[in-house]
């Protein structure tokens, strides 16, 4: 199957970037994305040329560092599916894909489809964590939680931070990111000492890291690839408030 592969190239975030094309004969449709843009980088070094720089580790879908947008859409047309997962056999032979990186403020452009997602961090890192005391871990079992509880964390928990809700978001929001990562935590029993904290600083933080408003358009949780649903941006507005209105109270 042959494929053109029009690619955004830019030597860094200062460099000035334009779209390349690339024509790929040998493309087998049960290769993923990934798997192809190999392909062309093995040509493209043997012709001793720069290869196409691209962000990738587990290739299983399950770590978020791959991603990048296939004709305007995060990950590519295929519904709860990373460009890892993604397979060549969903395009037509002869198709133009255009792929560029993550576009957002917050996620500054490294090299070719490489962003920065470091900001990423940065909200975890003021809250996105439980303490607990050390010594001998307890049983499994030692604090009960309910089923709908634990279903609902579990949902939020399958995030994987890959800023796909990011590019996604006209107004390049990380609501969601944010939202799933207090909403798994403040779900459970083991989350609710620090959910006041975690809420308002979480948030406080996404604002600092040049993120977007969130004005619930919803494409965030459509091109989503573990559809991580929109209530949790509920859950996260609700925690902001909850943890600003008692940290007022505390003054």
């Amino acid at each position: 199957m042959k494929l053109t592969l029009k690619i955004w190239r830019q030597k860094g975030h200062n460099e000035k970037g334009t779209f390349v094309s690339y024509v790929v004969d040998n493309v087998d449709p049960e290769m993923s994305m990934l798997e192809c843009l190999d392909v062309l980088n093995e040509s493209l070094i043997g012709r001793g040329e720069e290869p196409v720089a691209f962000d990738h580790d587990c290739r299983e879908g399950i770590c978020g560092s791959c991603g990048f947008m296939i004709n305007g859409i995060a990950h590519g047309p295929e519904r709860a599916t990373t460009v890892c997962q993604l397979s060549m056999r969903h395009f037509k032979p002869g198709q133009e894909l255009v792929i560029e990186p993550w576009r957002a403020r917050a996620f500054p452009l490294i090299k070719d489809l490489i962003v920065d997602r470091s900001a990423f961090d940065h909200v975890i890192e003021s809250g996105g964590y439980i303490s607990v005391s050390t010594g001998q871990a307890p049983d499994g079992n030692a604090i009960l939680v309910g089923k709908e509880a634990a279903d609902h964390a579990m949902d939020a928990a399958a995030c994987i931070g890959c800023g796909a809700c990011v590019a996604a978001c006209p107004n390049g929001s990380a609501a969601l990111f944010t939202g799933a990562k207090i909403a798994h935590l403040g779900i459970l029993p083991q989350g609710q000492p620090e959910r006041d904290h975690r809420g308002r600083s979480m948030v406080v933080q996404m604002n600092n890291e040049n993120f977007g408003s969130c004005t619930n358009i919803g494409e965030c949780t459509a091109a989503c690839p573990k559809e991580i649903p929109l209530e949790v941006i509920a859950i996260m507005n609700r925690d902001y408030l909850r943890g600003s209105w008692r940290k007022r109270g505390e003054s």
